[in-house]
């Protein structure tokens, strides 16, 4: 019975998961395109896009203490909610007043920090459901392996049908009410999920009750965490170069792409770049699951990197918009492989007691990296032109392709113990020394935790 009801509270979770997946993707395309519109200028994009994600970085710094500390899965209910209403609010706002600027920039800034708190709380409840269930090898890989699946698949149909949106309704605000649907019924669905998923240890104060205590512990809980990010060399690793993908994909997606294809006559083809990445990430994590034995880590990790590097050289070539799409494919295709096998090996290394605060901090520094690169990027391709912007984003990411391949952590993933990690120092009620272990086999019993 227990089984059962963790298999349907999995499903139910994908669902939600998905849900809002789609309605992210769909705003992706839709709201660059409606502000490069109503502003004819490529730079207002680059504005609102490191507005937003340098709102996200900074909630990312206190997500994680609201994630270690409130129900997760209510957190991640209400974020949801409250993320379908600062979109619903973009058309009302254009049918009362009109939207300018101003208003791009106050309601986009709100969503970002509201969906941030919502999006870690969702990351945590996957492992708590592997925990939950009948266990067994794998069966967190299992879980894993899927949310990567259903996450690119919907990575792939959000942008996708968001330029069909754009193509069949034209550039207004009322498309993005598609997305304030599918984040309402996230949120809709996840209330249905085991609520055992979200449960978090009752926390006492080292300070002692009141505000006094609650801010000291607060610190002491944010110094933890960004402590044991910084002295786990593979989670520290695979953070930073998540980062530089990240902020490299949000120029692309935010500025670039959406000018270069409407340069092109071809808008409505804007989010396929995102969607040939994910269409050729469902390729490569299908040859993963088919080969994964018969090639090391270490392999995978080569293959990736490299095809990385490629991808993006051909990206942002700009040569032509099949060129484009084609290296977004290569991207995913090569890449994916290498996600995979470090996704789960990050979980397993993460103590659940710190999991939210761990990963806000990972939060905090990938949503800061766009915001670091987006006005920058749409500055040099307002002044240089789109194809130099491109070719400096491809050398952001051959600098960190050569330093990933580089790097201690990375080369010593076939090794259990090629990574070492420095125990935060603990403190009452916080997480168990014994819990910062090193990293873990992707197909290590999850139940033995």
């Amino acid at each position: 019975m227990t089984g059962d009801r963790t298999r349907a509270s999995s499903t139910i979770f994908f669902a939600s998961y998905g849900l809002s997946l789609l309605g992210q993707g769909i705003a992706s395309v839709v709201l660059p395109l409606i502000v490069l519109a109503r502003t004819g200028d490529v730079l207002a994009a680059g504005v609102l896009a490191t507005a937003t994600t340098t709102a996200a970085a900074v909630a990312g710094l206190v997500s994680g203490l609201v994630v270690d500390r409130i129900d997760r899965r209510w957190v991640s209910i209400v974020g949801d909610l409250l993320a379908a209403a600062t979109v619903a609010a973009l058309p009302v706002v254009d049918a009362l007043v009109g939207l300018d600027m101003g208003w791009f920039l106050v309601l986009g800034v709100l969503g970002a920090v509201i969906r941030v708190p919502g999006m870690t709380a969702r990351e945590t409840l996957l492992p708590a459901l592997a925990r939950l269930g009948p266990g067994g090898p794998g069966a967190l890989d299992r879980l894993v392996a899927t949310r990567e699946t259903v996450g690119n698949v919907l990575v792939l149909a959000g942008p996708g049908l968001g330029g069909l949106l754009v193509a069949v309704l034209g550039l207004t605000p009322l498309v993005l009410l598609v997305t304030a649907t599918t984040s309402l019924l996230a949120a809709l669905t996840a209330m249905v999920l085991d609520p055992r998923a979200g449960a978090v240890a009752a926390r006492t104060s080292p300070g002692g009750p009141g505000v006094a205590g609650s801010v000291r512990r607060a610190v002491v809980d944010l110094v933890d965490a960004w402590r044991f990010l910084a002295r786990h060399r593979l989670v520290l690793g695979a953070t930073l170069l998540t980062s530089v993908l990240a902020a490299v994909l949000g120029a692309l997606q935010s500025t670039l792409m959406p000018a270069y294809f409407s340069g092109e006559g071809l808008a409505s083809l804007t989010g396929l770049t995102l969607s040939g990445i994910a269409g050729g990430s469902i390729a490569g994590s299908a040859v993963y699951a088919a080969a994964a034995r018969r090639l090391t880590r270490r392999t995978w990790f080569v293959i990736g990197m490299v095809g990385t590097l490629v991808g993006f050289a051909a990206v942002g070539s700009m040569v032509s918009p099949w060129v484009v799409l084609g290296g977004a494919a290569f991207v995913g295709l090569t890449y994916a492989p290498a996600a995979a096998l470090l996704g789960v090996i990050i979980v397993e290394a993460t103590p659940d007691a710190m999991r939210g605060r761990v990963l806000g901090a990972q939060n905090t520094v990938t949503l800061a990296a766009p915001a670091l690169t987006n006005a920058p990027i749409a500055a040099v391709a307002a002044g240089a032109g789109l194809p130099v912007a491109g070719l400096v984003l491809a050398g952001a990411v051959g600098v960190a392709v050569v330093l990933a391949l580089l790097a201690p952590a990375f080369r010593g993933l076939d090794r259990l113990d090629g990574v070492t990690t420095t125990p935060a120092t603990p403190h009452p009620d916080g997480p168990d020394p014994a819990l910062l272990r090193t990293t873990t086999r992707p197909d290590a019993p999850t139940g033995a935790r």
